[in-house]
């Protein structure tokens, strides 16, 4: 497997641990972020995420469906970025339902205002310092440090993905 297949795996893996995510869209006033829940996805190429049919966000994205993901920890950093489309496909809201949304939806996930932000990302990008990456990060800084010239990260700790 080449290497863009081993950075496209090691993104995956990556966003495999993150259930939140920052969306930012582009809004009338410019730039528009806000904390999302990520829903565990059916599909690797689709993102999920719950909102509100008439949320501010759903106009923003009615007007320009371009949106950026960002996720992260004390470790790992991920940034997708990619074209939103809004579903309310009643099956599909069946089977990512979670109860924990009723605070939101208080009808349920027969709710008429529930609606889902399905997010078709077209390019990735991470940074993975986490175990024995982020210790052989640590090890080429402090070279960095001594010798002046900027470490280089590998794949394992950095890489773009096309999607």
């Amino acid at each position: 497997m080449g290497s863009r297949g081993l950075e496209a795996e090691r993104l995956e893996s990556i966003l495999a641990g993150f259930d939140t995510t920052m969306m930012v869209t582009n809004g009338t006033a410019g730039l528009h972020a806000r904390p999302m829940h990520l829903i565990k996805r059916p599909s690797a190429s689709l993102l999920y995420l719950v909102s509100g049919a008439d949320s501010g966000k759903v106009a923003e994205l009615e007007a320009d469906a371009e949106v950026l993901l960002a996720c992260q920890d004390a470790r790992q950093f991920l940034v997708l970025r990619g074209r939103a489309s809004l579903t309310r496909d009643r099956g599909l809201i069946e089977q990512l339902w979670s109860d924990a949304w009723r605070v939101w939806f208080p009808q349920g996930k027969y709710d008429p205002n529930i609606c889902l932000i399905q997010v078709e990302p077209r390019e990735g990008e991470y940074w993975d310092n986490s175990g024995a990456r982020g210790l052989k990060y640590a090890f080429q800084a402090a070279q960095a440090y001594a010798s002046g010239k900027p470490p280089h990260p590998d794949s394992t700790q950095h890489g773009k993905v096309r999607m």
